[in-house]
């Protein structure tokens, strides 16, 4: 077995993959770092995920609005998973959720990177493989964003960026899908 090769079990596959985009609400994200790239990239992961059925789910931490109306655009009829917790899989609902999905490999995005984002991915990596989207994250203070990545990193999550998700879960170039998706990364 080629261990680069498509079996590879440090690519991301889809079939096997969600999408997880965490508290990406009016009240919070004018609050953090490099805010229009975030939510331009988190964009771009929602358009993919309804381009190519990647499953998604949508976290709204309580009291911090609704989710950015792009985003919302974006995916069209969904219903976000509300919570008080930090953590995502202090959420019953969201938990239960994520085990119905029955993937084994969840991919995050949204805000606080610190708070919601690292809590999430590092209780998730105890049963899941987790990627953390490196530019589709933030925080309201760029250091924290920083700490966060290389303490998930160091936990085994895998820091990645929107455009390695899309062209890993891609797989290849030639195909009708290949050229609606390639409109988002141009």
């Amino acid at each position: 077995m080629n261990p680069t090769g498509p079996s590879s079990p440090t690519l991301i596959k889809r079939g096997e993959s969600l999408l997880v985009i965490i508290d990406m609400q009016e009240k919070l994200v004018p609050a953090v770092a490099e805010r229009e790239k975030v939510v331009e990239n988190a964009l771009r992961l929602a358009r993919f995920a309804r381009i190519t059925g990647l499953p998604v789910l949508v976290t709204e931490q309580q009291k911090l609005g609704d989710t950015v109306p792009e985003i919302r655009e974006a995916l069209g009829g969904f219903k976000p998973f509300p919570k008080l917790e930090f953590n995502c899989f202090g959420s019953e609902a969201f938990a239960e959720e994520v085990r119905r999905l029955a993937r084994g490999t969840m991919i995050l995005a949204g805000v606080e990177a610190h708070i919601c984002v690292a809590q999430t991915a590092l209780h998730g990596v105890s049963e899941y493989r987790v990627h953390v989207v490196s530019d589709a994250v933030s925080s309201r203070d760029p250091w924290n964003k920083e700490v966060s990545l290389r303490r998930m990193e160091q936990a085994g999550v895998a820091v990645t960026s929107t455009e390695m998700v899309i062209y890993e879960l891609l797989e290849k170039a030639g195909t009708d899908e290949f050229r609606e998706v390639l409109r988002l990364v141009k």
